[in-house]
């Protein structure tokens, strides 16, 4: 879903049913609109708008959950690159070749995910890449290593267990792009929206201040929509999890 086209289309509704209802206004005979069917509108909008805020902050609060996972797996991976990479330092230099694939394979992860040419498209599925198979045949050298004593012992075993928790990692990134704002909430949403609009505008003056008041609130509802629907895609738009932990790690490979 693009967030940009689906929050303009929240704004044209939004803005769209206002003017509807002014226009309504014009065609309902004078008795549709006194006090009492006034009373009785506001009544049956004001639990349209509850209903409304309880399914947006839903929404709200399903995106920002799984962005802050996507992010916080990233940052896990990066220190546990690091972490790897110093374990298989410690063990010796038998483990050189290995530190240095790694590097590579990290910088591959980066370019996949986060391609410096924005028209390169970017490739999440693990399965899809080079660095997949990369990773694997990493984790069976570490496999392979013959320790000499029991310190080696214990860190090829640390070594093991991050190797498992990076290949792990790679899966629970890749789940973390899946949409969790259910189209069926978009379109509900979107016609309760439309009509608590609509309800503004058929008892608003019909005046310049009333019309830009609409505009805005309109537009921030659009927006509102917008910056939900950016933080449900954690790898593409404005809203995005930064490669800056996997940079920082790479920087430090190594070493």
């Amino acid at each position: 879903m693009d967030p940009t086209a689906i929050g303009s289309i929240v704004f044209a509704f939004c803005f769209g049913g206002a003017l509807a209802g002014m226009a309504l206004q014009l065609l309902l005979p004078r008795h549709h609109l006194d006090g009492d069917s006034k009373d009785t509108v506001k009544v049956g909008i004001g639990l349209v708008a509850t209903m409304t805020a309880l399914v947006l902050g839903l929404v709200t609060a399903s995106a920002k959950s799984s962005f802050d996972v996507v992010d916080n797996t990233v940052k896990q991976t990066a220190a546990d690159v690091l972490a790897l990479d110093r374990t298989l330092a410690r063990y010796g230099d038998e483990t050189k070749a290995i530190r240095h694939a790694m590097k590579q394979a990290v910088r591959q992860r980066i370019d996949s995910i986060w391609p410096a040419d924005s028209s390169k498209p970017m490739e999440l599925d693990p399965a899809h890449t080079t660095t997949n198979a990369q990773v694997e045949k990493l984790a069976h050298e570490v496999r392979l290593l013959t320790p000499r004593d029991d310190v080696q012992r214990a860190l090829q075993n640390r070594a093991l267990d991050l190797s498992e928790k990076l290949l792990e990692a790679r899966w629970m990134v890749l789940a973390g792009t899946e949409a969790t704002v259910p189209k069926p909430f978009l379109v509900i949403l979107l016609f309760w929206l439309t009509i608590t609009f609509a309800s503004f505008g058929l008892f608003a003056p019909r005046n310049a201040t009333v019309l830009a008041t609409l505009l805005v609130s309109a537009l921030s509802v659009g927006s509102a929509m917008f910056l939900v629907l950016e933080m449900d895609s954690p790898f593409s738009g404005l809203m995005r999890v930064s490669p800056s932990p996997l940079g920082f790690a790479y920087q430090h490979l190594d070493r």
